[in-house]
């Protein structure tokens, strides 16, 4: 995705009220600005239940519109059927070219699938336990658990009482990040870090720097100078990154 297109899209933001936490709003709302302007902020739940209380006290602040949905059946999500018809209005009416759905339930996988084949931008904002279908069906998925302030890593007393600090969560990416790279490099055997994270999106749209310590791609892929070459190029006074795999 360009910067012009980025600029240009306008998107709408639905939030599942049962399956999202109010105290990332402000956050959810900043991570899907950077894809460009949310025009359409709803979110959607039972306000006469108890359970919506704390996104009552976040809503006016952040200009978000609350939709009432009211629960039919004890136990069942109330707002999946409100929000997939919604999003479907809007998709027709032609005012957004990107949705993003905020929800770790996997019965929005198929609006998801909808909204993909008629060309428009979807993103995912949703816990990791998120299944694969619905993640896989956006073009772009991100985790909550990047969204909020990283802890410092736990620490353990073994019976010598030396300090241990407590394994890294996630698996080195380095295979998924050669994958991309094969996808993305030039004859001249380099790829743009534009063009390898566009790829690494479509290898799984869930990927995210963040998810390894690191804010932007190219301070992981730096990470890993054994097996990446970086080089910049200064572009109207714009530092772009290119890389290579080393033999």
């Amino acid at each position: 995705m360009t910067e012009d297109n980025i600029i240009r899209r306008r998107i709408s933001i639905l939030i599942d009220g049962d399956n999202a936490q109010a105290k990332l709003l402000p956050q959810m709302l900043a991570e899907t600005s950077k894809y460009g302007q949310v025009t359409i902020r709803r979110i959607y739940g039972d306000w006469t239940t108890a359970s919506m209380n704390s996104w009552k006290k976040v809503l006016n602040n952040h200009a978000v519109q609350p939709v009432q949905q009211f629960r039919y059946t004890i136990g069942k999500n109330a707002t999946d059927s409100a929000m997939i018809i919604d999003a479907m209005d809007i998709l027709h009416s032609e005012h957004v070219s990107g949705f993003c759905i905020v929800s770790s339930d996997s019965d929005y996988t198929r609006l998801a699938t909808r909204i993909r084949e008629a060309g428009v931008f979807v993103m995912g904002i949703g816990e990791k336990k998120t299944p694969k279908p619905f993640v896989n069906a956006c073009d772009l998925f991100v985790f909550t658990e990047n969204l909020t302030p990283k802890k410092k890593p736990a620490r353990t007393q073994t019976a010598k009482s030396k300090t241990v600090k407590t394994p890294a969560a996630e698996p080195e990416p380095i295979p998924l990040l050669k994958q991309a790279f094969e996808i993305s490099v030039r004859e001249d055997g380099w790829a743009s870090m534009a063009m390898l994270g566009n790829a690494l999106y479509q290898i799984d749209p869930s990927f995210d720097p963040r998810s390894y310590g690191h804010g932007q791609l190219s301070r992981l892929i730096g990470k890993y100078k054994k097996y990446f070459e970086l080089r910049t190029q200064d572009s109207n006074g714009t530092t772009l990154f290119h890389v290579k795999l080393k033999e």
